[in-house]
């Protein structure tokens, strides 16, 4: 893709385009009942998501992973066992509005401690959740009522009540045995690994997903899985037995959104086809009706567009970088949210509901 027509989308008018688009068919200015919108994932890709579709939906569910074992997350839950709440905690943050009360508390639950003693990086919204969890002794009505403090423009779920370990089988993760296969069981070490992740697996297995996230897919006119970490954060979703089975007999349309560049370690060297055979390999029998990726990170086209057909999808091009990320010539990969929830509010219109928004 020349870098010219990469870089389509991203000038100042463009981006006034978008917004004023937004304005149009958005939560403010959208005829009727809105579409029931749920987006799995965790980490910054969930985030990603969860602030592009607040700006055009207000019934927006989150359903998060919990297999994550490093940080202020994972010495909560050595410590204290529990789920580890930190992307549950991004969650919450990506769903503030953008008042002041929303950017407040939005800093407020994502702000880390320096010291020298215990409380060092532990985030405020980690700890704020882990009491409510015990005090309530309920996960789901604990999250409730941190995104009604936060003013939370949608809900937040756990994918599941039992904190999960995500193991993986990996060639060459010893760099000295380059084709030898070993099992690497944590998070934190998968997502680092100098590796090739080949499979990845759940401890324990077939754990069980909580009701209200099963039932939320169920409800969904559309469901949005990624992006995110592949192994480690999109993936795991498909692990969940009563999770998965949703996902598959839902009669929401499924958009598969991907990621902007490989991760290093997890899936370096990763082609974005390359991403979506993987995710048939752990479901199979799971469709979708749009693979959703930016224009500038798809220099193969055609070979995605195989890719997708395995899912029964189509493609949807949309530049939803930022500008300033790799793909335009330096700084982090990230999406832009203005860009990002319009091309979902793109696809929503062009594939058509099932039903009246309810």
């Amino acid at each position: 893709m020349p870098r010219k027509a990469a870089r389509q989308g991203r000038d100042p008018e463009r981006r006034r385009t978008v917004i004023r688009s937004i304005g149009r068919t958005g939560r403010a200015g959208r005829r009727g009942a809105q579409p029931k919108v749920v987006a799995l994932g965790g980490g910054m890709g969930l985030s990603a998501s969860l602030t592009a579709l607040r700006r055009i939906t207000g019934d927006l569910t989150a359903v998060v992973t919990v297999a994550d074992d490093g940080g202020s997350s994972g010495r909560l839950r050595d410590e204290l066992g529990v789920l580890p709440p930190g992307d549950l905690r991004k969650a919450l943050a990506a769903l503030c509005g953008d008042d002041d009360w929303g950017r407040t508390w939005s800093e407020v639950v994502q702000h880390r401690f320096k010291s020298e003693g215990a409380l060092h990086d532990h985030a405020v919204g980690n700890l704020l959740i882990v009491a409510l969890w015990e005090q309530l002794g309920d996960h789901v009505q604990a999250l409730d009522l941190v995104g009604k403090l936060l003013g939370a423009h949608g809900r937040v779920l756990p994918m599941s009540a039992v904190p999960l370990e995500l193991e993986a089988l990996v060639r060459g993760h010893d760099v000295h045995r380059p084709q030898a296969l070993s099992r690497v069981r944590g998070q934190a070490t998968v997502a680092l690994t100098p590796g090739e992740v080949l499979q990845v697996v759940l401890v324990p297995h077939d754990p069980p997903a909580v009701p209200e996230a099963v039932q939320a897919v169920l409800d969904a006119d559309w469901v949005i899985l990624g992006p995110g970490s592949w192994f480690s954060s999109v993936i795991p979703h498909l692990l969940v037995p009563e999770l998965l089975d949703a996902l598959t007999r839902t009669k929401a349309r499924r958009v598969l959104s991907l990621n902007l560049a490989p991760q290093p370690g997890e899936t370096d060297g990763f082609s974005p086809q390359r991403h979506v055979e993987v995710l048939v390999q752990h479901a199979p029998k799971l469709a979708f009706d749009v693979v959703l990726a930016d224009r500038a990170a798809v220099p193969d086209q055609e070979s995605l567009r195989l890719a997708a057909e395995r899912l029964g999808a189509s493609v949807q091009l949309a530049p939803v970088a930022a500008v300033g990320d790799p793909l335009t010539g330096g700084g982090s990969a990230r999406h832009d949210p203005e860009l990002l929830a319009a091309a979902y509010d793109r696809i929503f219109r062009m594939h058509g509901r099932i039903g009246p928004w309810r």
